[in-house]
Order: C-alpha cells, then sequence, then structure tokens
C-alpha cells in the first residue's frame, strides 16, 4: 500500500490553494480601485490641455482678425 500522506512536516496544498483563492478574489478589488484613483489624474490633464489649446487657437484667431 503505498503512502499518500507524504513525508511528515510539509505544508497542507488545500492550505495554501486555499490561501491563494482568497489572494486571489482580493487582489482585483484593490486593483480596480487603484486604477480608477490614478485613471482621473490623466483624464483631467487631457481636459486641462484641450481647453489651454482651444483658448490659445481662439487668441491668435481673435488677434489675427481683429
Amino acid at each position: 500500500m503505498a503512502n499518500t500522506q507524504g513525508p511528515q512536516g510539509t505544508n497542507d496544498p488545500a492550505g495554501s490553494t486555499q490561501m491563494f483563492r482568497a489572494f486571489v478574489d482580493d487582489a482585483p478589488q484593490s486593483r480596480q480601485a487603484a486604477a480608477l484613483a490614478s485613471s482621473s489624474g490623466p483624464r483631467v490633464g487631457l481636459i486641462v490641455g484641450i481647453l489651454a489649446a482651444v483658448v490659445v487657437v481662439a487668441a491668435v484667431a481673435w488677434l489675427a482678425l481683429g
């Protein structure tokens, strides 16, 4: 009969799997929060850049036509 328990003193693979699954289940929530917080920064910069470009084009047009 084969020894299916393995050597004594080894970690329980089922326990490691459960801890890994808990880690994987928690990770997407923290990534989404981090992605949401960091994605608002570039959007604000993009909006400010577009507004600044519109103001510069309007000023140049006003000076050219005025």
